[in-house]
């Protein structure tokens, strides 16, 4: 379970292209569906409105077909009284001429329900088709009776098609001959109002689906140039990194060998030196002591001289490379003993500083402000000319402070071509490992840096035990 788990990890180039990438989807999604819901929207409505022109004029054209039949037979019905069979077997043989198109016709129901007239389906005439009904539950021929009734309307339903015999919806206008107690009307079918409809909600839906592609390809498009931006940007920054670490290397390298050189030069031009002269002092006491001298104490005395000055100097180049001050005192007593062997060294003024500054600093800080220390005043020593170093430490609410100034002649930090040394960026990438800051403050008048520690550095009160003692205060 563990190794399916470590195998789900995922790298930071891919959280980057998650990240970039995620985001554009869901837009994508949200733009897909808004755009969607508006296309589908706006074209219902078309589609209402154009569905309610084309039965409007459907519904104009049946009640012009009414009204001219009825012009034309109108002076007979007018005329004739409410028991005139004659003049009823006239008008519907009148109407039952009236065909028109392929499906068009004119019919005839009393109020009865008794079909008088139907000249495309005449199975139905004499028939009473009171009780009537489609496949939707009207009862057809009731609502042409009722509408006649009231005057003059139209229904919808389904009929039956006389070139088919397959029902289909119909638009009726119905109007009445109230002497004769008939119900006349005529209709026409919509089915190809449905199939205009049908049509152009079928393109609606085409180009809602092209939208969606189209969006989905620029979706795509857009994924494809994240993924480049960050595959050419990983390159980039690999070929960055790799070119950091090779100088970082370099410049460790350097370091390694400046430090060696400093350790060779100080043991050939003092250690060795001294040793020689040891030798030299023991030779002569030997001879003389040989000899039966008195004097052959003078020089093993001087010998014994040299050896304590070499002790000595063995001491200070091991407290350069690692102080053991450091690690038994704390970082306060080892500033402190580095700034008064300097002061001792070099003769410069050097005052060091602190409150009561517990040991509650981690390990790698202590080393870093240590080193940081060791590396100023070493510039101080070789390039500022100054009189008179300050070395302050504290501790405060976000961390810890090293502040070390002078008065030399300081170095202009502000011209580009006045890269900094490798003991300015020493002091930097220690900081920086930390993930604190570093100034630096130069001008004619002397030098100033600061260095500051995170607080995620400083160990609780509760883990001073696990550190040394407590440091003194200054």
């Amino acid at each position: 379970m563990a190794w399916s788990f470590s195998r789900l990890r995922i790298t930071n180039g891919q959280r980057l292209f998650l990240l970039a990438s995620v985001p554009l989807i869901l837009s994508a999604a949200a733009i897909a569906w808004l755009v969607a819901n508006q296309s589908r929207e706006m074209a219902d409505r078309e589609i209402a409105v154009l569905e309610t022109q084309l039965i409007e004029a459907k519904k104009r054209e049946l009640r012009n077909y009414v009204t001219q039949a009825r012009n034309g037979f109108y002076f007979i019905y007018g005329s004739a009284p409410p028991n005139d069979m004659q003049a009823r077997d006239q008008v519907a043989q009148i109407l039952s001429a009236m065909i028109y198109g392929d499906e068009g016709f004119f019919f005839v129901y009393d109020y009865d329900g008794t079909n008088l007239v139907s000249p495309r389906q005449t199975e139905l005439i004499n028939g009473n088709w009171l009780d009537l009904e489609d496949s939707e539950g009207t009862l057809v021929v009731q609502e042409f009776i009722e509408t006649a009734r009231q005057g003059a309307g139209y229904v919808e339903h389904l009929w039956p098609k006389p070139s088919s015999g397959e029902e289909a919806r119909m638009i009726t206008y119905v109007t009445s001959f109230p002497s004769w107690r008939w119900a006349v009307g005529t209709g026409v079918f919509i089915d190809d109002v449905v199939e205009s409809v049908a049509v152009a909600r079928a393109e609606v839906e085409a180009r809602v689906q092209q939208t969606f592609v189209y969006i989905s390809a620029i979706t795509l498009a857009a994924l494809l140039m994240v993924f480049l931006t960050g595959v050419f940007l990983n390159v980039r920054e690999r070929k960055l990194s790799d070119a950091k670490l090779r100088e970082l290397t370099q410049r460790v390298l350097d370091a390694q060998e400046e430090e060696r050189g400093r350790v060779a030069r100080e043991l050939h031009d003092g250690i060795s030196q001294i040793l020689v002269g040891v030798k030299y002092a023991l030779d002569v006491a030997l001879r003389r002591s040989r000899k039966g001298d008195a004097t052959a104490s003078e020089p093993l005395a001087k010998g014994i001289e040299n050896l304590n000055t070499a002790i000595t100097e063995v001491r200070r180049i091991s407290r350069d490379l690692r102080p053991g001050v450091l690690d038994d005192l704390g970082l306060g007593p080892a500033i402190k003993s580095l700034s008064e062997d300097f002061r001792a060294r070099n003769g410069i003024e050097t005052h060091f500083d602190t409150v009561v500054f517990r040991n509650r600093l981690d390990q790698d800080a202590k080393i870093a402000l240590y080193r940081i220390a060791q590396e100023a005043l070493t510039n101080v020593e070789r390039h500022a000319q100054a009189s008179q170093v300050k070395i302050s430490l504290r501790g405060h609410r976000d961390g810890a402070t090293l502040r070390i100034e002078d008065n030399g002649r300081g170095f202009q930090t502000g011209r580009r071509e006045a890269r900094p040394g490798i003991g300015l960026r020493n002091m930097q990438e220690r900081i920086d490992q930390l993930g604190g800051q570093l100034r630096v403050l130069s001008s004619s008048e002397g030098t100033t840096i600061e260095a500051d520690i995170p607080l995620t550095h400083v160990l609780p009160p509760e883990d001073r035990r696990r550190t040394q003692i407590t440091e003194a205060p200054a």
